[in-house]
């Protein structure tokens, strides 16, 4: 199988910082398929957490109040912008204390059997999907038409997620991030469930030393080779703009 319920799907994991979110944008944009962040889910469902007082390792807990919530993304923006509760929380999740709180929420086997559920109904009612996570080709979409694994060394993923929070206001000190995406990645590798890790046949892209756009033309192609072989040439869309 080379599909999600309702169509095609193509994964793209990696640890924080190695460019998932911006590559797996354009590239949807080029293919005229759909995105999915679900890394935004896991820091909306920490964010919710953070906002009702629970400890965000407090797994029960957390999967509670995510069942009385909704989160759900704006599809009509480009690309889609996360809603909790129907409000934007874009901005919100991508703060140093979301961020933490996310790695200690995503590594709670109740929070991820309901967000791994819901990333299955999103692409369920997905023709064409581009799914980008931590656990999409390893878990969630094992039959994607292509998987596809991106990292780069942790000064580089480093660096990135600075400017990142600096052009949001924030400021951070270099090294510290460093140690905390060295945290983030230990644990992502070593949690019991949906640990991070290079699915089996996955297209391997260090991301290292390259532009966007040299990635992007990189996984693209693969991206078509593999529609001729499956003979769906014609699935692949009109490119967003």
């Amino acid at each position: 199988m080379t599909s999600g319920a309702g169509g095609l799907v193509v994964t793209i994991d990696g640890p924080a910082g190695c460019g998932k979110s911006s590559v797996a944008q354009q590239l949807a944009r080029r293919l005229g398929w759909q995105v999915l962040d679900t890394g935004a889910m896991y820091r909306a469902a920490a964010l919710l957490a953070l906002r009702s007082g629970i400890e965000p390792s407090d797994g029960a807990a957390v999967a509670a109040v995510i069942r009385r919530s909704r989160i759900d993304f704006d599809w009509r923006a480009d690309p889609p912008v996360i809603l909790l509760d129907g409000e934007p929380v874009e901005e919100a999740i991508r703060s140093v204390e979301a961020s933490a709180a996310a790695s200690a929420v995503a590594a709670r086997p109740e929070v991820r059997a309901i967000l791994v559920e819901s990333q299955r109904r999103i692409a369920s009612a997905m023709p064409r999907l581009v799914s980008e996570g931590r656990d999409q080709g390893s878990v969630v979409f094992p039959d994607a038409l292509v998987r596809f694994f991106l990292d780069a060394p942790v000064e580089e993923r480093a660096h990135r997620r600075l400017l990142q929070l600096e052009q949001a206001g924030e400021r951070v000190d270099e090294l510290a991030l460093r140690r905390a995406i060295r945290e983030r990645d230990e644990h992502d590798r070593a949690r019991a469930v949906a640990p991070l890790v290079r699915p089996p046949g996955a297209v391997v892209v260090d991301t290292g030393g390259t532009t966007l756009e040299q990635v992007v033309d990189r996984l693209e192609r693969e991206v078509r080779d593999a529609l001729r072989r499956v003979g769906a040439e014609g699935t692949a869309g009109t490119p967003r703009r």
